[in-house]
């Protein structure tokens, strides 16, 4: 575990939209969205993608154990993960599971209720064994998980809701913002807000720009606005994030190498790359 100030991510999924297997994707991965933050002792999981059920199997030896998992959204590649995570089966564990885009309409329960439903899945959520808490908030508001840890989060935006976070710890800062589409006006002032100064940004960097005009309206973002983000809010480094499911390896790693170009620092996200704020 790392050391009691101490702030770092771990990327367990990195894709967008669909999980990709085979050779092309071996690089960089094929999972979806899934980020472990361990702040000091304690431990926080963005998304609940494909990437979820590896962290899961990561963390049996630690049981029991005590999680907070949130969630940018519910749209499946973000949630698919939750009912392959193994922590999920231990009764000793508890689990909260957090979302911020649902109320009023509905809840986090109720939509993952409906996930694994017949004819689509043929358990419902109440097989889980652990001790299982479903936390709806409102994105905008500032969560408390554990003593020490803050969330700052917004509103993004993405068709049917997101949320960002920024995770505050022992000084330093995280922001986790996927799944939000840049608005053509300029930088969206709600993402400048959440991420300014923060030490590490991770962005929605799906599309290229030459991409992007083929997608307005599909709620994602551009590496290319990720650099221009980072540099109005004076982030440390951008990670870009999400990527598309057509970028194999090879034109990931001509993205990763024009980005850090634009702005020195720059990584695009891989499985297991593990980086400290």
């Amino acid at each position: 575990m790392a050391e009691s100030n101490s702030l770092s991510v771990r990327f367990w999924g990195v894709r967008g939209s669909i999980a990709c297997a085979g050779h092309a994707h071996e690089r960089y991965g094929g999972n979806t969205s899934c980020i472990e933050m361990t702040c000091g002792r304690e431990r926080l999981i963005f998304d609940a993608g494909t990437g979820l059920r590896a962290l899961g199997a990561a963390l049996k030896p630690l049981e029991p154990i005590e999680i907070d998992l949130f969630l940018s959204h519910s749209h499946l590649d973000h949630i698919v993960g939750l009912p392959f995570f193994a922590c999920l089966f231990n009764p000793a564990n508890h689990v909260r599971l957090w979302a911020g885009h649902l109320l009023p309409e509905r809840s986090l329960k109720e939509v993952l209720g409906m996930v694994m439903a017949d004819p689509l899945f043929p358990v419902p959520p109440e097989i889980f064994a652990a001790r299982t808490e479903y936390r709806d908030f409102r994105a905008g508001e500032t969560l408390v998980p554990r003593p020490g840890i803050r969330l700052v989060t917004a509103p993004l935006n993405h068709p049917n809701g997101a949320t960002g976070y920024r995770v505050e710890y022992g000084g330093k800062s995280v922001c986790y913002v996927t799944d939000t589409e840049h608005r053509k006006e300029g930088r969206d002032p709600v993402v400048l807000e959440l991420v300014r100064g923060a030490d590490i940004l991770i962005y929605d960097s799906t599309y290229t720009d030459a991409e992007y005009p083929q997608y307005v309206g599909w709620g994602h973002s551009t590496w290319q606005e990720g650099v221009r983000i980072a540099d109005a809010a004076g982030v440390g480094q951008l990670v870009l994030f999400h990527h598309d499911p057509t970028h194999d390896d090879e034109i990931m790693a001509q993205i990763e190498a024009a980005a850090a170009a634009a702005r020195k620092g720059t990584v695009a996200a891989r499985e297991g790359l593990v980086l400290e704020a």
